[in-house]
């Protein structure tokens, strides 16, 4: 028998990933684990929401051959007003994907033995072709155990108030979890009038009908909120912790681009505050100006990725657009040359992790999304957090007030964060007792990170013991 079971051809997961490279970044992560510690073939599924998706594209094809992936027809929105949310055309990119999935699916499980199907937190709607091919579906979801707390609780939320959730007067408290105010849940549910309230909606009340539910999150950083997920009889199916997923390698070959890295070797240790806003969050021109001003009045070294102003960017860089104006056209006038020497400004890119990961990287000012979030974590680096939009101000409360691994900004009465508070931020975190706290307790989190992804792991067993229940799916 023994023999028979060493011959047989690996078994084969599907993954499906909905557009947004902060999607596919940890759901490739999770791939590679599987091939390479559990012996999986991976295929990804990839619905096509119309743009080039070249970053996407780029990054599939670099894997090895034991993960392939297949691009799906490319969806028309041609019906949808222009601003249209982010979370609609995510979640209808999948949805009016489901016959061209259910084809490449069939061919899938034609050609070898499929034995999952896993959805990213927006792909529910592929339940139903998990059930026609009497597949299980299991839902990958990429953020916090406290994001996914309001999933479960938001179908009651909506029928238990009216109003909109920002005006609620106390904070909302989910079991084993920081309390969360109403307007800093997540952006799709705060305009409960809006397409995309009613998409996050119906897809929340597809969860419980998964049969489990792996989070890019471990029980040392969520503890809580873990225990009272997986103590939930009403309807919560398996929560398996399997973070932290971060990404473990660079796609860029272009050796300018590591210039800042060169930069870094020759500053002092824990000196430099790295600021970036992620692939898809930029600021306002106004706001551009004071975060020029405060970094250069703060008087602290800095590496600063600088995007060009976009009031509207959530929805216009998400999806891989990228912007053709020189972003240096918009910082202050004479600004590079007072800080030169004391910062370096790089445009539109950096290679994060290698920065994060640094000797001389002391402090990260960051938009709190989950993947840069957990890349300061794994790297031990505290947080200034400037949550922007999707997830983040959740994430914030949860490293600023629960894990307090970070600063939270505060924004005035203009509706910007100040130069003058942004200059006392830097100071903070890098010069002072309260940063050195916060860095404390962030290098505790490292270690605990590293011990969860050890061979004994919670992480490591949580992952296993998923992939053991899969293997034993072969018919």
């Amino acid at each position: 028998m023994a023999s028979t079971l060493q011959l047989q051809a690996p078994s084969h997961i599907a993954m499906v990933p909905t557009p947004g490279m902060g999607h596919l970044i940890p759901m490739i992560e999770l791939a590679k684990r599987l091939v390479h510690q559990h012996n999986f073939l991976v295929t990804f599924l990839v619905p096509n929401d119309g743009s080039p998706m070249k970053p996407q594209r780029q990054l599939l094809q670099a894997l090895p051959n034991t993960i392939s992936s297949i691009f799906l027809s490319p969806v028309s929105f041609d019906d949808l007003p222009q601003d249209v949310k982010m979370e609609t055309r995510i979640v209808l990119s999948l949805s009016r994907s489901l016959s061209a999935l259910r084809e490449s699916f069939k061919a899938l499980t034609e050609a070898s033995p499929v034995v999952a199907l896993v959805v990213d937190l927006f792909g529910t709607d592929a339940i139903e072709i998990a059930r026609e091919f009497d597949v299980l579906l299991y839902i990958f979801f990429p953020t916090t155990a406290l994001g996914l707390s309001l999933v479960f609780h938001l179908p009651k939320l909506d029928e238990t108030y009216s109003g909109e959730y920002r005006d609620l007067p106390e904070p909302l408290k989910f079991p084993g979890c920081v309390p969360v105010h109403g307007r800093d849940l997540i952006e799709p549910v705060q305009n409960r009038k809006d397409d995309a309230y009613r998409w996050v909606l119906h897809i929340c009340k597809q969860y419980p009908l998964a049969a489990g539910i792996l989070v890019n999150s471990f029980i040392d950083l969520e503890a809580g909120a873990f225990k009272a997920l997986m103590e939930d009889k009403t309807g919560t199916p398996p929560i398996y912790p399997v973070g932290p997923l971060t990404r473990t390698d660079s796609t860029s070959e272009v050796a300018g681009e590591f210039e800042c890295l060169r930069w870094l070797d020759k500053q002092p240790n824990g000196s430099v505050l790295f600021v970036s806003f992620g692939s898809g969050g930029t600021l306002s021109h106004d706001q551009l100006i004071e975060l020029a001003l405060g970094l250069e009045m703060s008087g602290q070294r800095f590496l600063w990725v600088v995007k060009s102003p976009d009031d509207t960017s959530a929805n216009a860089t998400y999806f891989g657009v990228e912007k053709a104006t020189d972003p240096f056209d918009f910082l202050p006038k004479g600004f590079l040359d007072r800080t030169k020497g004391l910062g370096m400004v790089v445009p539109n890119w950096a290679p994060q992790m290698q920065v994060l990961s640094h000797w001389s990287t002391g402090a990260f000012l960051s938009h709190c999304g989950w993947n840069s979030s957990l890349e300061s974590i794994v790297n031990g680096v505290p947080l200034i957090a400037w949550p922007l939009y999707a997830e983040q101000k959740m994430n914030c409360v949860l490293l600023v007030e629960d894990l307090k691994v970070a600063l939270r900004v505060k924004v005035n009465d203009n509706g910007l964060v100040g130069r003058e508070d942004i200059a006392n931020y830097a100071r903070t975190i890098l010069q002072e007792e309260e940063g050195k706290l916060l860095g404390k307790r962030m290098k505790e989190l490292k270690n605990a990170a590293v011990k969860v992804l050890s061979q004994d792991g919670s992480s490591t067993k949580s992952l296993a013991y998923v992939a053991n229940i899969w293997k034993n799916q072969r018919k």
